[in-house]
């Protein structure tokens, strides 16, 4: 049984999955899926790109031809790695490949640790790879950066999270107070949380764009908090051709192919930087992330608001999708 998207919406599909064609293959069952933004821009057709639809989850391999990986291993998944798959919203799941990508789209997770905080593992990779592409662009490590995320969906507080925990003076921003009350209610992160309005203009060394969407009066903000020669850092989604008038960044390319780009927003000079997919590596820090000191205490798992059936997810899927969900939604097949 799985959920797919088609051009009527989230369906249930109850037909087993086949083995695709490729060198190799895994079958994965299920243990849990988390239900990422992305996978609601998916469905509204917001999002540019190769479908990742039902992207976050960690399973356990019941077959597989790869060398390396076999039955009764645990992973998670990397869908930025092209091999064929189908949608991690499912009972079971196959990935086939050739050797070297589908190891690297399978990344090995432990046992032993709880379903519902590895299923974290994705999008703090993508948090760590952000704070790791902002080191790469300002030539300096994290520690006493002053930085301000821009967005307290889920990204944007593992992002705030992980570089607090790394040494940053982090705050985190958002434009409406429901996020920002769930947080201090939930007690997820221990940063100062507020409107973005409260951050104090141009006492940012970075702000990183973490909403959804870059939008516009979003990254005007972040250009007004940034210092002079500070980084923007666009970590939320783009689409081909996006620009802001009165900056001179084409912020697609700038985003998808990360790099820096120095420009100018209202005669202050700036950086402009992007942040898009992961690395293993980056997998490999989120499961020590997840598993080890000085990290595991970062209490992802408050982020979660609700766990349903796999049967549900389509009416779900249609609720959130006209919504403003809050917290982490976990899919149990």
């Amino acid at each position: 049984m799985r959920v797919v998207l088609g051009v009527d919406g989230p369906s249930l599909e109850r037909t087993p999955c086949e083995r695709p064609p490729g060198e190799h293959a895994v079958r994965v069952r299920i243990e849990v899926a988390g239900l990422c933004r992305s996978d609601l821009k998916e469905i509204v057709g917001d999002r540019h790109g190769v479908s990742q639809f039902g992207h976050e989850l960690v399973g356990v391999v019941e077959e597989s031809t790869l060398p390396g990986l076999s039955a009764g291993q645990r992973v998670s998944l990397d869908p930025n790695v092209a091999v064929t798959r189908g949608t991690g919203f499912a009972t079971r799941m196959w990935a086939a490949g050739p050797a070297d990508c589908l190891a690297a789209a399978l990344p090995v997770v432990p046992h032993g640790v709880a379903a519902r905080r590895l299923v974290f593992t994705e999008p703090l990779a993508c948090a760590r790879h952000c704070l790791a592409a902002i080191a790469r662009h300002l030539g300096t490590e994290l520690p006493g950066l002053r930085l301000g995320v821009l967005g307290a969906g889920t990204a944007g507080v593992l992002i705030a999270g992980l570089a607090d925990a790394l040494g940053a003076d982090v705050a985190l921003g958002n434009r409406s107070a429901d996020r920002t009350s769930f947080l201090r209610d939930s007690g997820v992160l221990d940063v100062p949380i507020g409107p973005m309005e409260s951050l104090p203009e141009g006492g940012l060394d970075v702000a990183v764009v973490a909403t959804t969407l870059v939008q516009p009066a979003v990254l005007e903000q972040a250009l007004r908090l940034v210092a002079p020669g500070g980084l923007v850092m666009l970590y939320g989604g783009t689409a081909p051709g996006d620009t802001l008038a009165g900056l001179d960044c084409d912020l697609d390319t700038t985003r998808r192919t990360e790099v820096a780009v120095s420009t100018s927003w209202q005669g202050k000079a700036v950086r402009v930087g992007g942040s898009y997919g992961t690395a293993p590596a980056d997998f490999v820090a989120a499961v020590d992330a997840l598993t080890g000191r000085p990290f595991e205490d970062l209490p992802v798992e408050r982020l979660i608001t609700r766990e349903i059936r796999l049967a549900d997810l389509p009416g779900v899927l249609r609720d959130q999708v006209t919504g403003r969900p809050l917290g982490k939604t976990l899919i149990r097949p």
